[in-house]
């Protein structure tokens, strides 16, 4: 997708400090952060929101969710305090840019119910 901005950081046409990359997906800190720690996981392929999933993005899925999130957590330093995972989908959930992300946010007691 030529004007999707996360496509344009994936593919380095916009630069950005990577707190995490693979050939899969790009983590990057959130330019307006909602916690002390707020980085978004994105992956590399265009995928519209959830809903845009298909099955064979079980594995990039699995990926993020089983392996980066968890990792990133550890990195820092909000796995035994805790973190929160978010991932907009449609207008009416909040999602802003019309590529799949999710927000790992922490560093900060998560209230209920959001928004």
């Amino acid at each position: 997708m030529s004007d999707c901005i996360f496509c344009k950081i994936a593919n380095k046409e916009i630069p950005t400090q990577a707190v995490y990359e693979d050939d899969m997906v790009i983590a990057f800190n959130d330019l307006e952060p909602q916690a002390p720690v707020h980085v978004l996981v994105i992956p590399k392929k265009h995928i519209a929101s959830l809903l845009a999933t298909t099955a064979e993005d079980k594995e990039l899925l699995a990926h993020i969710t089983c392996e980066v999130i968890p990792m990133l957590a550890k990195k820092l330093n909000i796995a035994e305090t805790g973190f929160r995972i978010v991932a907009n989908t449609g207008e009416e959930g909040g999602q802003t840019v019309q590529h799949l992300h999710f927000h790992l946010l922490g560093g900060r007691s998560m209230q209920w119910p959001p928004g």
